[in-house]
């Protein structure tokens, strides 16, 4: 529907009530044309192509007790493991070898001091493996602003903490008592201060959860100033409080409307880099594929050895427990050549938005590098 994009191609700034219509989009030809003018904002404002993050899900041993998370500390049917450094090593080897350009280093949360150290140590070590060419995102949940500040020198440069809703009431009815909605979005100010590129995201779908929430979601975003966003409709696991809890949506909404979601914060966030993420496939064979035709433009392959996939469910149902690296990347790369988009290999894929935000012309210009980390690190050109 050309009227439909030509109402809102020049718009930079949207109400709740805007965004919630855009987000309410139904029917095949109305939503083709969101979808159609969110990869034509992401062509000419984001990153191009599609960049993959190669995922390591280092540990499955959690402080904290979400009440939908399925690694949460009561769960007493789950099996905790922490992998090895030279797991951790291999899995990064073949990350780089495999020319991914990046990966995530992600685990249960953790705030003691061995925990700590041990991310320190692997960072320095992937560091020196891969000859500072890959690019590393953690997502190791909340930390104090020292932590974050040690583990950007030690070579992370980007971090995800997802806020799941930026609705204070809805946070607290999904986590236990005592867990604090401003904590988090403090953590977000401390690793956008420390030098981060900042990512966050929300689940989509979840029990009372309302369309003008989700709406309000995208608007924190942006006057938070996110680089990245992960987020994908809400799976519940079963052995979680959650689980009993009564669904309004269907897994078909929640998985349109994840779409939607992709598709309304590319249009309104524009430059930032968005991941199709894994929840979609667990809800569609080819999620992840559609995501990125809804305007997402990284995915994050599980490069975790399948000895410990089974281990790591936030969310029943979640795909390529038995695929190993090999086979993962072959299935991702061939639905993505379908879905007429590209991979592109040995590059970072920073986030334009992160570039623009810090002044960067061009990131291989030293003086700009040593300003933003205070020691030599490779960034790709913005």
């Amino acid at each position: 529907m050309t009227s439909f994009s030509d109402s809102i191609q020049q718009k930079t700034d949207f109400s709740v009530e805007e965004i919630c219509s855009l987000l309410e989009t139904t029917g095949e030809g109305n939503t083709a044309s969101l979808f159609s003018h969110a990869c034509r904002v992401k062509n000419a404002h984001a990153r191009r192509g599609v960049h993959f993050r190669g995922i390591i899900e280092l540990s499955n041993i959690c402080e904290r007790d979400c009440l939908y998370c399925g690694i949460r500390r009561s769960n007493l049917d789950v099996t905790r493991f922490q992998m090895t450094k030279q797991q951790i090593l291999d899995a990064a080897a073949w990350t780089h070898k495999a020319g991914y350009g990046s990966l995530v280093i992600q685990a249960g949360e953790r705030r003691d001091a061995g925990f700590i150290d041990f991310i320190e140590e692997m960072l320095r070590e992937i560091k020196k493996l891969s000859g500072g060419a890959l690019g590393i995102t953690l997502s190791l949940g909340e930390q104090s602003k020292d932590v974050y500040a040690r583990w950007f020198e030690a070579g992370a440069h980007r971090y995800l903490l997802r806020i799941e809703t930026s609705d204070p009431e809805l946070y607290r009815q999904i986590h236990p008592p005592g867990y604090s909605f401003e904590e988090r979005v403090a953590c977000l100010g401390f690793l956008r201060e420390t030098g981060y590129q900042v990512g966050t995201g929300v689940m989509i779908g979840l029990p009372g959860q309302t369309v003008a929430q989700l709406a309000s979601d995208i608007l924190f975003f942006k006057e938070n100033d996110i680089d990245m966003i992960g987020m994908g409709p809400y799976i519940p696991h079963h052995s979680t409080p959650m689980f009993q809890k009564p669904l309004e949506l269907s897994v078909d909404s929640r998985f349109k409307l994840g779409l939607n979601m992709i598709a309304v914060t590319r249009i309104v966030l524009r430059d930032v880099n968005i991941a199709a993420t894994t929840a979609l496939q667990a809800l569609k064979s080819d999620g992840r594929e559609l995501g990125l035709q809804a305007g997402a433009n990284i995915i994050m392959p599980n490069v975790t050895s399948t000895e410990y996939r089974t281990g790591y469910q936030l969310y029943d149902n979640k795909p390529c427990m038995d695929e190993n690296s090999e086979v993962c990347r072959d299935n991702l790369v061939a639905g993505i050549k379908n879905a007429g988009e590209t991979v592109i290999y040995g590059q970072w894929g920073d986030s334009k938005h992160f570039c623009k935000r810090k002044g960067i012309e061009s990131s291989h210009d030293s003086a700009t590098v040593s300003q933003l980390s205070g020691h030599a690190r490779r960034l790709e050109q913005c």
